[in-house]
């Protein structure tokens, strides 16, 4: 008996050893990059993954990028080549192994590679796996890998004075497979980066590992129907219709290496916390991570997963279409098995904006080019990506565009997805919602400035006066400062005393006018449920402080005021309410607020009624139970703070306080 077991150890040793020898071996590489600006003698340490910015700033050649106006001062880092080189070791038994790739999960974006002196790759996607057979190239021992980084601003200018006359609106953007945020927005800087930005790896085997089976154990519908009323449009899980509630997303950080899991933790855990079930990712960022979509599938949080293409129309060329099939289907394939995704769209705000933005007039475009535009435009969102989606994902459903209709029209509001700007673009006043809610409104929303501890980040002293360049420099919107003015001067505080006002009560009262907003709007769609069968908030989150429709805050991802009243109107065991008195009517008085805290604990009383009473400790970056709360006369209210605090130093105050002042 001993001899038999003897025997079968033995065996099961050598099968393990010898399943151990035809595993693949994958060695990251990872350590020991160097960076220099092409043509110069210097290297310096750089990180991967990483982005020159984020290398130049770590060697200290910079200054923080966000920092003031930064920003314009750092302009010439988009307009140089870059390049990195590292070595990594091939042991003699990864050698033997009978194949062996070098594979890249992301190369932001024109990027040669020489791999041992030889060309390897030449890369122009940054959304695209990049594999290359290295067997007869790599060494046993050490080898020489570096990677070229052209200027994507330099290559996208020269392509699109390449196709003049024709133009592509509006934007040479267009023209690269790059995040086009990265060019900047109207919540975000212009940053142009190149570099790693996931780590490479070498991968040796004998024997490629089988594809596991793809499998969705959940049935998803997108039900669009005609109705009496035009048609409707509602996600149906399971058989059961769900009434989404939710945000926009966009990527959490002008620099990609900074979203650790960290960050994505706190920023999808705002969205869970604020009672949401859908994000939408916003095609004008990246495919996000795989952990992004491991929290939205252990939160319950749906996901509408556009296609990385955002107000622009594209290349018809066969070289762009191959390039865009490749990533399509690389990224579907790497995102299917997460039961989080309930929707693949085509493209943002593309459709509406080649029949609505004006571009034809605006660029003098003749009559052959807007044909062939559209055609291309056609072929690729409403011909080819669904064909290549269905190829590797026949599970979930497509939609071209969102949407297909703009604000201005009033198919908007009777079918389709709807961009609903008419608030804050149209100047319209929050109630006009009441009689213009669409049958899903995918983006809306309310700008406010970001958190005041962000300004003082971001400023120094002598920037802080309203309207100053600095703060400028920090709101990217078109005419953001008239437009929060005038929403102001309506809602909150007569327009001659907005002058008059510091910033910190300026921030106060924009983020005031956010929570009033989104508390109404939001409460307005609901009550039309069935007819609209969701409220997508532009947007969750911001890539850098700035003014801005995000709820929550660049820094910390601390809530903004508005998050609290999203919080609440999300709620489903209660209709949420909706309150459209203008504060400006309201008659206030002091209302004394006096406040105790125990332990993690605040207990706020008031003896007049008081609004937006808004509760900070001096230091705390996290999130209260609730803020910006009304106390009636006589009322006792606690909320709650996260964790422990020695002698904290609180503030309170409400309206009235900042009203008075002025």
């Amino acid at each position: 008996m001993e001899c038999k077991k003897s025997f079968y150890w033995f065996v099961g040793i050598c099968l393990a050893n010898f399943s151990f020898a035809v595993r693949a071996q994958n060695i990251d590489i990872k350590k020991g990059w160097e960076y220099r600006e092409t043509k110069t003698e210097k290297w310096y340490p750089a990180t991967v993954p990483g982005e020159i910015h984020t290398d130049l700033l770590n060697n200290k050649l910079i200054s923080d990028p966000f920092y003031r106006d930064n920003e314009k001062k750092l302009e010439w880092i988009e307009k140089k080549d870059w390049e990195y080189k590292t070595s990594f070791q091939v042991t003699p038994a990864t050698f033997k192994k009978k194949n062996a790739e070098l594979v890249f999960d992301g190369l932001d974006t024109y990027a040669t590679v020489y791999l041992n002196n030889q060309l390897v790759l030449k890369a122009d996607n940054m959304f695209r796996q990049w594999k290359v057979d290295v067997k007869k190239i790599i060494k046993s021992g050490n080898n020489d890998l570096v990677i070229v980084f052209k200027s994507a601003q330099n290559v996208v200018d020269s392509l699109a004075k390449k196709d003049l006359p024709f133009v592509i609106p509006d934007n040479p953007r267009a023209y690269v497979r790059k995040a086009q945020y990265h060019f900047g927005w109207d919540w975000g800087p212009k940053f142009t980066t190149c570099g790693i930005w996931k780590t490479p790896r070498l991968e040796a085997y004998d024997e490629k590992t089988p594809e596991k089976p793809y499998v969705l154990n959940r049935k998803i519908e997108l039900v669009q129907q005609p109705d009496s009323l035009g048609k409707s449009f509602y996600f149906k899980i399971d058989g059961k219709p769900v009434y989404m509630k939710g945000a926009n997303y966009i990527p959490s950080d002008a620099f990609l290496s900074r979203v650790t899991k960290k960050e994505y933790e706190k920023v999808v855990g705002m969205a869970k916390d604020a009672n949401m079930n859908m994000l939408r990712i916003w095609g004008g960022g990246v495919y996000e991570d795989d952990y992004f979509y491991d929290l939205c599938d252990k939160y319950g949080i749906n996901v509408w997963q556009d296609f990385m293409f955002a107000g622009t129309m594209v290349p018809g060329d066969d070289a762009f279409f191959d390039n865009v099939k490749k990533e399509v289907q690389y990224q579907v394939k790497r995102l299917r098995h997460h039961p989080s995704i309930v929707l693949w769209c085509g493209n943002n705000e593309a459709d509406e904006a080649f029949k609505n933005w004006g571009w034809q007039k605006s660029m003098n475009m003749s009559k052959q080019d807007s044909t062939r535009l559209w055609k291309d435009y056609v072929r690729l969102f409403q011909d080819s990506i669904p064909k290549w989606v269905k190829e590797v994902d026949n599970k979930r459903p497509y939609i071209s565009s969102s949407p297909l209709f703009h604000w201005s029209k009033e198919k908007s509001i009777t079918e389709g997805d709807s961009h609903y700007w008419g608030t804050w673009w149209g100047l319209e006043d929050v109630e006009a919602v009441q009689n213009k809610t669409g049958r899903f409104v995918s983006e809306y929303g309310m700008q406010a400035m970001p958190n005041y501890s962000s300004i003082e980040k971001f400023t120094l002293p002598e920037d802080r006066y309203l309207y100053s360049d600095i703060l400028q420099a920090h709101q990217k919107a078109g005419k953001g400062f008239m437009k929060l003015d005038s929403y102001l001067n309506r809602y909150f505080i007569d327009s001659t005393k907005i002058k008059k006002m510091n910033v910190e009560d300026y921030t106060y009262l924009t983020q005031c006018l956010q929570y009033y907003s989104l508390k109404n709007i939001i409460g307005i769609h609901r009550s039309k449920a069935p007819y609209n069968m969701g409220t997508l908030v532009w947007q969750l989150n911001d890539c850098w402080p700035v003014a801005s429709w995000s709820v929550t805050d660049y820094y910390d991802r601390q809530p903004k005021a508005a998050w609290y009243a999203m919080k609440e109107a999300y709620r489903d065991d209660i209709k949420p309410e909706i309150d459209l008195t203008r504060p400006i009517d309201l008659k206030l008085e002091d209302p004394k607020i006096t406040w105790k805290i125990q332990g993690n604990k605040l207990t706020l009383k008031a003896s007049k009624f008081a609004k937006y009473v808004n509760v900070s400790i001096k230091g705390y970056t996290g999130k209260w139970s609730d803020n910006y709360i009304d106390l009636n006369a006589g009322e006792e209210r606690t909320i709650t703070f996260e964790g422990k605090i020695t002698k904290p130093e609180v503030k309170v105050y409400s309206l009235y306080d900042v009203l008075k002042r002025y």
